[in-house]
């Protein structure tokens, strides 16, 4: 079988979301906790479905719904970082994890509408 290197980077990122959830909860705050889980995980439900796609339009279009939920995990994990919830070095694990898995996800949607045309 292919390695999918994508859907692995978005597996481990989901387990770090969680081990993130954790900490987060450790320190009271659920209701962050629980928006980062629901926006971090998602990522990798929808490149998941996105690789068995009904066709390529529905691949683009999960991939594109990952990218969004992508550039919200971001944006928490800045908040986060910015308001000292989270350790500097536990932001840059994890955001580098993030690009990585957004640079992927942009190249896919880019190659798979090239050929679309």
């Amino acid at each position: 079988m292919k390695e999918n290197k994508l859907l692995q980077l978005s597996q481990e990122f989901a387990i770090d979301i969680f081990e993130l959830g954790r900490i987060l909860k450790t320190n009271g705050e659920h209701s962050f906790a629980d928006q980062i889980k629901r926006s971090g995980t998602s990522i990798s439900a929808n490149i998941a479905e996105g690789n068995h796609p009904q066709s390529r339009a529905d691949m683009i279009s999960k991939f594109e719904i990952a990218l969004k939920e992508a550039n919200e995990t971001e944006n928490w994990l800045t908040i986060f970082k910015n308001a000292k919830l989270i350790d500097e070095s536990v932001f840059e694990i994890t955001h580098n994890k993030l690009v990585k898995i957004k640079i992927l996800l942009i190249s896919s949607i880019k190659t798979l509408k090239s050929k679309q045309e």
